[in-house]
């Protein structure tokens, strides 16, 4: 192995490679070695990830203790060697690869070990953690890897073992069709991806990050805005993001800690990962640039007016996601200071949202799996630690102030209003109704689900608090909740610098800090006091007679119905033209050919009789007929 690019200070650095290995390793010995890891496996999944934990903690250490935290980078092995282009198998660790590695594999580890006792019961708990550990290698080796092809290969690992997780109940119907979902409609961004990958090799003659970001301001504005756009495509579908965004919600068919998994801390960062190591293709083209920020504005919209309406517990939590993510996109979009903010809220996510999502599933745990929370009521008598964990959660999303998403989410809504122009007041605006929506859809989830009269259904006799296998987690990530927004605003920014730089000036505001965070506690309280006094005695259980808007949120805003209108059924009905054209016209075709010489063959073989004088009488006609051509061409 080729160590290069750090000094003897740094050369414990050299062993980074061990973070993805180490739960590589593991599922594969879970899941080759069968029924006889079953007793012990689910304990090797969670140590194996763990231990990836605190050797990234060390790393993270180490690194922050050099002289230049520029980022240490390794060689295994030449990939591809044609002429002059060249591929390594190599891993980068630099200071936003670290920040990752510590959110995947801590919160990951959280993850892990609730679902030992989620999964206890489930025949096939060790298999879930061999995909459980496959998932965390590849997502390691997506922010690891040290050339885009390299971040290809853990992108699409991603994409295989959510497809594992998502349908792991796949004997329910609904399981398979949205692990199916899930599959094809990544395959839309991973093709953009792929494209986006082939044109820096046309452009630049490379995919190392150090020599595709030095040669991008050479690049004219079409190719460079193409392949941001390219990228901005493939992010859109691991993250969620519109147009891709329906597969999302569809993925809570997967086991709870799948959800708490994908949505919190590790598949749907990836696109706000690519976006931000790219941070300097999309420097080079301020274009690219605003079809983020517009990307992630209206995203957030949707995912807020559609989380407003469900009544699952897991798929209001779904849509939430996609509408946090928006607010990712949107903070990489606007670019300078805004790639620092973005990822502060994408850390502190992680905390409140993977909170949640486990307190959701501790939620069914005592509810016998219910998810409706029209059917749920005063659990908080019940459920005291879930109860509590889950409130700081919800305080931390809308952004009530001191918890952490006051602190990652607020500094991205005054960064919006710092644009240029109406853009400003476009973009300001979108984020602040979205603060107020999110506080009027997860204080409505919230007071449901804890608050109010019960209203269970008649085989619940009494709700029950989740083991401390399950609910230690959850403390740990409320903790999470309650200080990782302040303790990431004060020292993030500062880490990040060696990634993007410490030229990051600021614009003026179109309204002045403090003008921007009162407006932003108003919508938030505002909608946070109205989902309390509409919801506050519980809700209707049967279907009511909706207003427009809310049959539209309820169907997803039709975006399933314009995927199925625009892009399935037109597919469909192309494929099934293409089979008849196969079957009836290629098909047809070298069948009638073959028929043809079939038959003639056969009628040809009737001539062949065997006697001499019906020989001798063919050649008589052959002669007959030559000779009169001959007397034909002579005379005529």
């Amino acid at each position: 192995m080729e160590q290069i690019a750090y000094s003897a200070a740094s050369g414990w650095l050299g062993s980074f490679w061990l973070l993805p290995t180490i739960p590589l390793a593991s599922a594969a010995v879970l899941l080759l070695l069968g029924k006889r890891a079953d007793r012990w496996g689910h304990w090797l999944g969670v140590l194996s990830v763990a231990a990836s934990f605190v050797l990234g903690l060390t790393y993270f250490f180490t690194l922050r203790g050099l002289e230049n935290r520029s980022g240490v980078e390794i060689k295994l092995w030449d990939y591809i060697g044609v002429g002059s282009f060249h591929v390594d198998m190599g891993l980068l660790f630099d200071p936003l690869s670290a920040m990752f590695v510590l959110l995947i594999t801590g919160v990951g580890s959280l993850i892990h070990l609730y679902a030992v006792g989620y999964m206890e019961h489930d025949p096939g708990r060790r298999k879930f953690f061999g995909y459980f550990n496959l998932f965390i290698a590849a997502m390691l080796l997506l922010v690891l890897g040290n050339n885009y092809v390299m971040l290809y290969f853990g992108w699409e690992g991603v994409g295989l073992a959510s497809y594992l997780l998502i349908s792991f109940w796949y004997l329910r119907p609904s399981a398979a069709t949205a692990g199916k979902k899930a599959f094809l409609m990544n395959r839309v961004g991973d093709a953009g991806f792929a494209i986006a990958i082939f044109l820096m090799f046309a452009y630049f003659g490379t995919v190392d990050y150090d020599k595709v970001f030095n040669s991008a301001g050479s690049l004219g504005h079409n190719a460079i805005l193409w392949i941001c756009l390219l990228l901005l495509l493939g992010a859109a579908g691991k993250s969620g993001q519109f147009p891709l965004q329906a597969w999302l919600p569809d993925a809570m068919e997967g086991p709870t800690p799948v959800s708490a998994l994908i949505h919190a801390a590790t598949m749907v960062t990836a696109g706000v990962y690519l976006i931000a190591r790219s941070h300097p293709l999309f420097n080079a083209s301020p274009d690219a640039q605003t079809v983020v920020v517009a990307v992630g504005a209206l995203t957030l919209l949707i995912g807020c007016i559609i989380g407003c309406a469900k009544d699952d517990i897991k798929r209001v939590l779904a849509w939430s996601t996609v509408s946090q993510i928006g607010y990712m996109f949107l903070g990489v979009g606007l670019g300078g200071a805004a790639y620092g903010l973005a990822l502060i809220h994408l850390l502190a996510h992680g905390f409140f949202k993977a909170g949640m999502f486990l307190g959701a599933g501790s939620v069914m745990h005592g509810m016998h799996d219910q998810t409706d929370i029209r059917r749920f009521g005063n659990l908080r008598k019940y459920m005291p630690i879930t109860w509590i964990t889950f409130g700081l959660g919800w305080l931390a999303i809308i952004g009530f102030p001191g918890l952490s998403g006051f602190f990652s989410k607020e500094p991205i809504i005054v960064a919006a209003f710092e644009r240029e122009g109406w853009t400003a007041w476009l973009f300001g605006g979108a984020a602040l109704l979205g603060a107020g929506l999110t506080a009027f859809y997860m204080t409505r989830l919230f007071w449901l689900t804890f608050h109010g009269p019960e209203r269970w259904t008649e085989d619940i006799k009494k709700p029950h608090e989740s083991p401390a296998v399950m609910t230690i987690p959850l403390i740990l990530l409320a903790v999470g909740s309650v200080f990782a927004g302040w303790l990431l605003s004060t020292s993030v920014p500062d880490w990040l610098n060696p990634t993007f730089g410490t030229e990051q000036a600021e614009a003026e505001p179109v309204l002045s800090h403090s003008v921007i965070t009162i407006l932003s506690l108003v919508f938030t309280f505002v909608g946070a006091g109205l989902a309390i006094a509409l919801f506050n005695r519980g809700t209707a259980l049967a279907e009511q007679p909706a207003n427009p808007l809310v049959t539209a949120a309820r169907r997803n805003l039709y975006t399933d119905s314009f995927n199925e209108i625009v892009f399935e059924a037109p597919g469909r009905y192309l494929t099934r033209a293409l089979v008849y054209l196969d079957n009836r016209g290629i098909d047809g075709l070298v069948n009638g050919l073959a028929a043809g010489v079939g038959g003639g063959s056969g009628r040809l073989r009737r001539a062949q009789t065997g006697f001499v004088r019906s020989y001798a009488l063919s050649i008589l006609g052959g002669a007959v007929l030559v000779v009169a051509a001959t007397l034909a061409v002579r005379f005529g």
